[in-house]
């Protein structure tokens, strides 16, 4: 006759894969959160760049109005120099 089976060591084997699987579900949903989290610091990252005028067109734009002070600032010594 064989002997009968340790109802403890069933459960607990059940109780693990059952675990096991809930683990591997909120492994996956955190998953998708960070997906969604970094799509969501990336947009508020261009955000960030766009108010801050670090975009390209941005970048070109200050750069000239620096060229035109500097233009500005050269004619006002020559200016002050013949005075």
């Amino acid at each position: 006759m064989p002997e009968p089976e340790n109802m403890v060591l069933v459960l607990l084997r059940e109780m693990r894969l059952r675990m096991e699987d809930r683990f591997d579900r909120v492994d996956q949903k955190l998953a998708a959160h960070d997906a969604h989290f970094e799509v969501l610091e990336k947009k508020i990252d261009d955000v960030k760049k766009a108010a801050f005028g670090e975009s390209l067109v941005g970048r070109y734009m200050a750069a000239e109005v620096e060229e035109r002070l500097a233009a500005i600032e050269a004619r006002l010594a020559a200016l002050e120099g013949r005075s």
